[in-house]
């Protein structure tokens, strides 16, 4: 699916976490209910199945309870998207990336081909199943892993040996390391330690600039690939570099379409802009990096250290402060609405992993979410050493209510999308309330952890308490909202009989 993912290393956070977060959003013309769960063992399968690409795979026995966020309605596979495990390893798939010809053509995807006519027929051809995709991902590895590490090469093996249908970009977290895994072709893939001073942005096309081969193929410190990986490169011409012995992975595996310069390189450009607004010259004819460069770095550090306010604010992005903000009103009006936003309208939801080196590992691990467009939501925390999740944030299902975080929040978004000035104060405050109630709340509970404490149960006491209180502020936003986009309809009429 299309998203955007942002990677920070731990020095480069507020408080020593790494921080791992992505806005998943739906296709064009469609949104993709989701829920925030935990999956016990006992429902992790023996042998899972795909639905879209019918692949069967054997997985290991004893998995761990982890948390996720699935599609609601299930009618495409689960789509498990982003959780953690009972050990704080994290994991955020998929992030949809984009490929060149060549690298296609040298391993394609693996395609499910559906069965032609019925068994017994004269004319019968077998269906082919296909590789895995974004719907199997967090279910094959999440409940399997005890480091990011880990989960690079246990997904890296899983790869070479069932392929995938599509092109993904997967992200691993522990307290200590994050590790970026991009898929090349159907069967290979490569994956790159973000330093821990650096952050990273993930626009929906390949990422990773420099990759080092020799330390891949041998400490393997902070690089690891498939295994013939330098045999596939050199076989199928694919290293661009003038001078060979240096390799930009970005040239050899990824694309360098038009259509990148509007859908993917403008998310990069805004995100680094915000983030090193003095480091380079982003705006202007002299500008070191534009919305249409090709030669935005992969990481960068940042100019002051990220905080989880920032990742929201960045991954809810509409280019505000520039000519490219569909809502705004100053500049040239014929570039409004140029490229496409961060925050926009098929946000799904949008989940931040942080991992507390600082806190006890029965509470170490925070789950921030929102759901809906992120223009006009707001963050939650939740701690993931828990056995279920709030009702409010897992009871989404295909019916439009209040009643869930999910729906509550796209109904806000669609109402104050049309009245975006006149909702915006109120939708700033409500942002700002909740944000700034979640963090009392989990710093509540910190301090009321110790030995003699049930975790489980005190987890759950403090989500309980935040679903609560998002619950309420979502509420009266929606009457604010509702109001004022009520007292702007075509046929209001100003004078009553009262």
């Amino acid at each position: 699916m299309p998203c955007t993912t942002l990677l920070v290393g731990k020095k480069a956070s507020y408080d020593g976490s790494t921080l791992v977060a992505r806005n998943e959003d739906s296709g064009a013309g469609e949104f993709t209910p989701k829920k925030f769960i935990v999956v016990h063992p006992s429902e992790q399968p023996e042998v899972y199945k795909s639905v879209l690409s019918h692949v069967e795979i054997p997985l290991p026995k004893n998995p761990m309870r982890y948390t996720c966020m699935p599609d609601a309605l299930n009618d495409k596979g689960i789509w498990g998207a982003a959780g953690v495990n009972e050990l704080n390893v994290s994991m955020t798939a998929t992030e949809t990336i984009t490929s060149n010809e060549r690298v296609l053509a040298a391993d394609p995807l693996v395609e499910y081909i559906p069965a032609q006519g019925k068994k017994g027929d004269e004319v019968y051809i077998p269906e082919v199943v296909g590789g895995i995709g974004e719907e199997d991902i967090v279910t094959l590895v999440l409940p399997y892993i005890k480091s990011a590490r880990e989960g690079v090469l246990r997904l890296g093996e899983i790869l070479e040996k069932y392929g995938t249908y599509e092109m993904n970009g997967i992200a691993f977290q522990d307290v200590d390391e994050i590790w970026w895994l991009e898929t090349i072709g159907g069967h290979h893939w490569i994956a790159k330690r973000v330093k821990d001073d650096e952050y990273v942005v993930m626009p929906n096309q390949q990422g990773i600039d420099s990759f080092d081969l020799k330390d891949a193929f041998g400490k393997q410190k902070e690089h690891l690939c498939s295994s013939d990986l330098a045999e596939f490169i050199e076989k199928n011409h694919l290293n661009l570099n003038q001078d060979t012995k240096k390799f930009n992975r970005c040239y050899a595996f990824g694309s360098h379409s038009d259509a990148d310069h509007v859908y993917n390189t403008p998310r990069a450009w805004i995100i680094g802009r915000y983030f090193n607004p003095t480091s380079y010259r982003w705006d202007g004819p002299k500008a070191d990096y534009r919305p249409d460069s090709d030669n935005i770095p992969w990481s960068f550090v940042p100019e002051q250290k990220i905080t989880v306010e920032d990742v929201k604010y960045v991954l809810s992005h509409h280019y505000q402060g520039t000519a490219y903000d569909p809502y705004g009103k100053h500049g040239d009006s014929s570039l409004r609405g140029s490229f496409r936003p961060i925050g926009i309208n098929r946000n799904n939801f949008l989940a931040c992993v942080q991992i507390r080196p600082y806190a006890p590992e029965e509470i170490r691990s925070i789950e921030w979410i929102a759901y809906g467009s992120n223009t006009f939501n707001a963050f939650v925390p939740f701690y993931v050493n828990i056995d279920e999740t709030p009702i409010y944030t897992a009871n989404t299902n295909r019916t439009v209510t209040t009643d869930n975080f999910y729906w509550a929040n796209r109904i806000i978004g669609a109402l104050a999308d049309a009245h975006y000035s006149a909702t915006s104060s109120a939708i700033e405050r409500y942002q700002n309330a909740v944000q700034t109630k979640g963090h009392q709340i989990i710093k509540k509970y910190d301090s009321a952890f110790n030995k003699n404490v049930d975790p489980v149960i005190l987890c759950q006491t403090a989500n309980q308490e935040i679903a609560d209180m998002a619950r309420q502020h979502t509420n009266d936003l929606l009457d604010k909202v509702l109001y004022t986009a009520s007292m702007g309809m075509k046929n209001g009429f100003s004078i009553s009989d009262a």
